[in-house]
């Protein structure tokens, strides 16, 4: 396969589904009026997506361990190019809603199975530029995803936005025609493992989206069953239980979990900001947040590059230690200027892009061969799940401060996130020592 050919298109095509969320997400307010329905049912729109998204993803990794790629990615680009295709077409919130779901049905495959791809065809020594163009996609799709929803609500109406995911039809017969052809592998697909994480991941996420404790109870409920069902089935389960025994991958999903808090939060928390503090245009929103956007993508290419040549946990620290000086600014002086927001975010996207492909690359690089699917397609899970969650709480917590003068609230926010950010860098910290103590180990014993 030649992934220099192979990875620009991967990464136009991460570019148009993840901006599927972030277009919706600006037009969400002329949606509500123009279908005459409430903010609670018109969140479901960017909601219904998020977490169909995420257990997508992690369905179409899993199965990548015995269906070949080209045909998971026929299935997963077609269901996401009809649907959207419907959508141009939709004019009431029971058939938006229902074409959403559909669309995050086939959404998954371009985020988990590129992954799977660059871990399985890509050598080491390139695969950290792989990954890169990977995230750089999904930071191109942060920056430019407001201004295009913005200018195609405004001018066409929400309609048009499906239109733009339509073009995911042009890429797939090329990327049918450039990758492997790969022969089934003989597995026994977990059905019952598949279900209980659906339930698990679906009603963890509503309940905190909707802040049910009724939802947070049958969600417990539905983990206790699940790691049951594991303790006591013979068969290879859908969430591999001997992920958990390799060693340091805990880690890097917790790393996971939080670097997606980061970047979800402070793209939840910058929009609004610039909009009631500063008073700015959903145009002007975009157009602030855009130039660190262009740049991750500008970069992307040379920090693959970099990651390859110097390692990947150098950048994992680097990245964090970047992130936290952006957040630490962001926690005491968000309301000077928009000035500061444009350019603390010119550092913040790459810094993010980097931290995000060296610690994808590191999770390829530990996990088994036989195990990469499964590995990581739980990893990109656990990570959407961290930035939805980071949404909803961030929500919650400026809610929660009505009676404080809303500068402060937002720099309150911003704390809150830059103590992740700390303790994600401690972890990170912690998984070198591990990682090097392991090497030394395995030097001695040589």
């Amino acid at each position: 396969m030649n992934d220099r050919v192979v990875m620009p298109i991967w990464m136009f095509g991460v570019f148009i589904v993840i901006m599927n969320t972030t277009m919706f997400n600006v037009s969400i307010p002329s949606i509500i009026q123009e279908l005459n329905i409430t903010a609670d049912l018109g969140s479901w729109i960017i909601s219904s997506y998020s977490i169909g998204y995420a257990l997508s993803t992690v369905i179409y990794s899993r199965l990548s361990d015995s269906i070949p790629l080209r045909k998971l990615l026929l299935v997963g680009l077609t269901i996401l190019g009809l649907s959207s295709v419907i959508g141009v077409f939709a004019h009431d919130f029971s058939m938006l809603l229902a074409v959403r779901i559909l669309q995050s049905a086939g959404a998954g495959t371009m985020a988990g199975l590129g992954l799977v791809m660059a871990s399985r065809y890509i050598p080491y020594n390139r695969r950290g530029r792989a990954i890169a163009m990977i995230s750089t996609g999904s930071a191109m799709a942060f920056g430019f995803g407001p201004i295009i929803g913005g200018v195609i609500g405004e001018y066409i109406g929400y309609n048009g936005l499906f239109a733009v995911t339509c073009l995911i039809l042009f890429v797939l017969p090329v990327l049918m025609k450039l990758l492997p052809k790969e022969e089934p592998k003989p597995s026994q697909f977990d059905v019952t493992g598949a279900v209980l994480t659906i339930i698990n991941a679906a009603s963890l996420l509503i309940a905190v989206m909707q802040r049910s404790v009724y939802w947070f109870i049958g969600s417990v409920i539905s983990i206790v069953v699940h790691a049951w069902y594991l303790k006591t089935v013979k068969k290879e389960t859908f969430i591999n239980p001997k992920l958990f025994s390799t060693k340091n991958y805990s880690k890097l999903t917790l790393i996971g979990f939080c670097v997606l808090v980061l970047n979800l939060g402070n793209l939840f928390l910058m929009p609004l900001a610039l909009a009631n503090l500063s008073h700015e245009s959903t145009l002007t929103i975009g157009l602030t947040i855009a130039p660190g956007a262009i740049l991750s993508a500008l970069l992307g290419r040379f920090v693959g590059r970099w990651i390859d040549r110097y390692g990947n946990v150098r950048f994992l620290l680097m990245g964090h230690a970047i992130l936290a000086i952006v957040l630490a600014v962001f926690s005491f002086a968000i309301e000077v200027s928009p000035m500061v927001i444009l350019c603390g975010y010119l550092l913040f996207s790459p810094s993010f892009s980097a931290t995000l492909s060296s610690l994808n690359n590191e999770t390829s690089n530990i996990l088994p061969k036989q195990l990469i699917g499964s590995g990581m397609g739980l990893m990109q899970l656990i990570q959407f799940f961290g930035g939805s969650m980071s949404v909803a709480v961030c929500g919650l917590i400026l809610t929660t401060q009505k009676s404080v003068p809303l500068g402060l609230a937002y720099e309150h926010v911003y704390r809150v996130l830059l103590v992740v950010c700390l303790l994600s860098l401690a972890v990170s910290v912690w998984y070198k020592l591990s990682a090097s103590r392991a090497e030394k180990l395995v030097q001695a014993t040589a």
